[in-house]
Formats: C-alpha cells, sequence, structure tokens
C-alpha cells in the first residue's frame, strides 16, 4: 500500500515541476520593434526561459542570460552561461558586466527581453561602487546561513548591487522592457523574484537596517555608507508578465491528485517559518485529521493530501549536510513517531535542496522502521542540520537533477483513511 502511495505522489510531485517549465508559456510578440530585439535574463531557469522564447519569437534577436552550474541549455541565437549558486564567484561577475553592458548600449527603439528567475540574486551579481566583490560574497554567505526569509535576503542583495532593485532597468531605459518571470517568492512579488533587477522594490530604506541588526549580520562603516548614498531608485513597475508560480504549480498537483483518487488540499502556497518547526507542524496538523476523521468540512473518506509551498528556512546551528525540505520531512519523521498512515514528500522544485545533490526527501512508516533498525538518533540529526545523512542511510533521499524551473517548495503529506 505504502509503495503504491509512494509512487502516486511521486507523480504528482512531478506533475508541479513540470507545469512550473516555461515550454509554452511565452505569449507570441506580434509586432517587431523599430530596433532590435534583446534578450536578456538569469536564473536557474535563464536558459530553459532564452530557449522558449526563441523558440515563440517570430523575429530575429540576440541575447545573453546566466544560469547555474549543469543548467546549460542549448540555444540557437541567445548565449547562455553558467556561474555558481548560491555563492556567486567571477563568472557570474563578469556575465553580470556583459548584461550590463548590453543593456547601456540599447536604444530608444531597440525592445529588451529580460528573463526572471530564482537563483537570480547570486548569479547575476555586480556591487556598488565602493564595495568589493569579496565583501558581497561573505555577506551574501552570512544571509544564507542566517534563517533570514527570502524576502529579507533580497532586501539585503538590492541594497549592496549595482543592477538589483530596479537598476538595471534604469540602465535599460529608454529601451522598452518587458519582464517575464518564474516566481520563487512566497506571494510572488516581483521586485523580490531575483531580487528584482527591473522591477522597482520601493521598499524603506530602513527595513535594511533592521534585517542587519535582527540577524546579527556585521557590515562595515564604509559599505553603510555607501549604501546610504546610493539608495535604490523608486518608480511604477509595468509590463511584467509571471509565467510560472508556486500556486499553479499547486493546483497542478492538486488536479492530478483529484483524478487518483484522493482529496487534495492546498493549505498556502507562501509557508514560511523554521523548516524544522513548520514540519512539526505539519505533522501534528496530519495526526488531527487523522484522528479527527476529516479536516474542516472535508472528512476522511478518502486519502486527504495536504499540498503547501513557499519557502522555508533554516538557522545553520549544526556540521551536518542537507536543506530546508529535508530538514522538513525529518522534523515530520521525529513528530509523527512511526505513524503507519501517514506519509509524504519535501523538495525543491528546482532540484537542488541546500548543500547537496538531492531535490529532498520521501518519508513514510518504512522511514521510521529503518531508522530504530540502525539505531539512528532522529534528534541528533535534527540538530546537527543533518537531515541528509538520516534520510541517505533510510534510502528516502529524492533525485531529480536540475529541473530547469525554480518555484520553490514543494510538500505533499498524505493522510489515509486507515
Amino acid at each position: 500500500m505504502i509503495k503504491n502511495n509512494k509512487q502516486q505522489l511521486f507523480l504528482i510531485m512531478k506533475e508541479a515541476i513540470n507545469s512550473s517549465k516555461p515550454d509554452n508559456k511565452f505569449p507570441k510578440l506580434l509586432e517587431k520593434p523599430k530596433g532590435n530585439i534583446y534578450v536578456l535574463g538569469a536564473g536557474k531557469a535563464a536558459g530553459s526561459m532564452a530557449k522558449a522564447f526563441e523558440d515563440k519569437c517570430p523575429f530575429e534577436l540576440e541575447g545573453f542570460v546566466v544560469t547555474r552550474y549543469d543548467h546549460f541549455v542549448k540555444t540557437k541565437k541567445i548565449k547562455v552561461v553558467e556561474a555558481s549558486h548560491p555563492i556567486p564567484d567571477l563568472n557570474g561577475y563578469n556575465a553580470t558586466k556583459k548584461i550590463i553592458q548590453i543593456a547601456k548600449n540599447t536604444s530608444k527603439d531597440d525592445l529588451v527581453i529580460f528573463l526572471i528567475s530564482g537563483g537570480a540574486s547570486a548569479l547575476l551579481c555586480s556591487p556598488l561602487d565602493g564595495i568589493n566583490f569579496d565583501e558581497k560574497q561573505k555577506i551574501n554567505n552570512e544571509l544564507l546561513k542566517s534563517g533570514a526569509s527570502i524576502d529579507e535576503m533580497n532586501i539585503v542583495r538590492q541594497s549592496i548591487s549595482a543592477v538589483k532593485g530596479g537598476r538595471l532597468l534604469e540602465l535599460i531605459k529608454p529601451s522598452n522592457c518587458i519582464t517575464y518571470g518564474i516566481s520563487d517568492i512566497p506571494g510572488d512579488d516581483p521586485s523580490f523574484i531575483g531580487s528584482g533587477p527591473t522591477i522597482y522594490s520601493n521598499n524603506d530604506p530602513n527595513k535594511l537596517f533592521e534585517i542587519l541588526d535582527n540577524y546579527q549580520i556585521e557590515i562595515s562603516k564604509e559599505i553603510l555608507s555607501i549604501i546610504k548614498t546610493n539608495l535604490l531608485p523608486k518608480g511604477i513597475n509595468e509590463n511584467f508578465h509571471l509565467i510560472a508560480s508556486p500556486m499553479k504549480a499547486l493546483k497542478a498537483a492538486s488536479n492530478l491528485a483529484k483524478k487518483i483518487g484522493f482529496l487534495p488540499i492546498i493549505l498556502s502556497d507562501k509557508l514560511e517559518g523554521d523548516a524544522s518547526k513548520e514540519g512539526e507542524r505539519m505533522a501534528n496538523l496530519a495526526l488531527k485529521i487523522k484522528k479527527e476523521k476529516r479536516y474542516k468540512n472535508i472528512f476522511l473518506e478518502k486519502p486527504i493530501l495536504l499540498l503547501s509551498g513557499g519557502e522555508t528556512t533554516v538557522k545553520v546551528n549544526g556540521l551536518g549536510k542537507g536543506g530546508r525540505n529535508s530538514e522538513f520531512a525529518l522534523s515530520m519523521v521525529n513528530t509523527l513517531k512511526g505513524n503507519k498512515n501517514i506519509l509524504g514528500l519535501s523538495i525543491d522544485t528546482d532540484g537542488i535542496d541546500g548543500s547537496e545533490d538531492n531535490a529532498g526527501a520521501f518519508f513514510s512508516y518504512e522511514t521510521f522502521l529503518k531508522s530504530k533498525k540502525l539505531n539512528l538518533d532522529i534528534k541528533k540529526f535534527i540538530n546537527n542540520n543533518d537531515a541528509f545523512s538520516f534520510f541517505e542511510k533510510t534510502k528516502d533521499l529524492i533525485y531529480t537533477g536540475p529541473t530547469l524551473t525554480n518555484v520553490n517548495d514543494f510538500r505533499a503529506v498524505l493522510v489515509l483513511p486507515n
């Protein structure tokens, strides 16, 4: 029974991923601009988006996009280069310089198509004048370990960048710019997708200093002075189009779940918070449904499938290996205590969860049994941020490889009637 349900959960997971890919998502350009068409972009899906756009475009174009290592897609007219994520490297820095150069050289008769997806914050990296690249890397690394939400991280990233928070759009003007996005942001705020290079943030500048203080991230007085004298541009955001998002992925998963015979419930497309705590909370919700035989007015006559998206965070205290989805799943295992009627999975839809090359992890009653047989102390693995090693031992890691899209976390928890 668990085996069949596991296969069904994996089919639902794949449906969520496939529905988020950029193929056939772009509208056809109906009119050629007087000048040239330039396609620029950054993110884990930049290569696949570039190919999908040029396949759809009936006019001549050229372009340049940067994506993560191992995310290359062969294109005909748009050059695709690779760089490091989540820590920026010189390839990303040089690619960003190229994009800035193209942006500056466009004219008012040109059309710029900008393709943005999750991961662009690290891949599109050019610090403000006066901030060196090593300092930017250090700040980014501290943010990743701090437990800050993705919105908070992007506010800091925008403030120290020469291209984020609408600054690239300022370089593109007066050319017309249309931005297409794949959202990995809870709530789909376009100014936070890849830190919004072509989208004005319009945030309170003081928010930056609150974030730095809350997470005890130290920035030199010199850098703070540079930030204060280079505030982000303000403006009205136009010409942004969302082609894939967490909610769209959850709806696709829900539709397939109904066909399979489950009762799907979309809890949220923007679940945030500490991964371990949220895993515990989700496990308790599943246990409550099992005990009461219902979720609100939906009765547990068929398997109830709890679906959620968003992005949890991990406060790194241990020296283990893993990511937020694996840690979420491990926390569920710890709370469920071997319940035979609850199973599920948690993955990052880009195919990479945290520090390793797995997308996330699956868990079931058998996971708990294997952990007991192997004498694994679940709490120790959680405390050491070592969910990868735990699920590696129980053989429950999920590998998808790079999916060439990114709508962030996808979680599916199945509660069986008996």
